[in-house]
């Protein structure tokens, strides 16, 4: 498979978690599609502390893993939203 592209989309979102609504990422993302992976390239923005843990109400909200090669982070279903 391939690997993603590396410059990527120029459309930023923000990623929230959903349980105490503090900002975790800005993020490159590409298509209209539901938010299941984020790759660590892609990140513009990283507000957490630890991976994967919401500063704020320190809840595990992803996990870390490789997609095609590249180091992501996978989200947890319902944990976190975007805009």
């Amino acid at each position: 498979m391939a690997k993603p592209n590396k410059k990527g989309p120029t459309k930023t979102i923000d990623i929230f978690c959903k349980n105490c609504g503090a900002q975790l990422f800005k993020y490159r993302k590409g298509g209209k599609g539901a938010l299941v992976k984020c790759f660590k390239e892609r990140i513009v923005e990283d507000f957490t502390d630890l991976a994967c843990v919401c500063p704020q109400c320190e809840k595990a909200f992803a996990r870390e893993t490789l997609v095609r090669g590249t180091p992501a982070y996978k989200f947890i279903g319902g944990k976190v939203w975007f805009k």
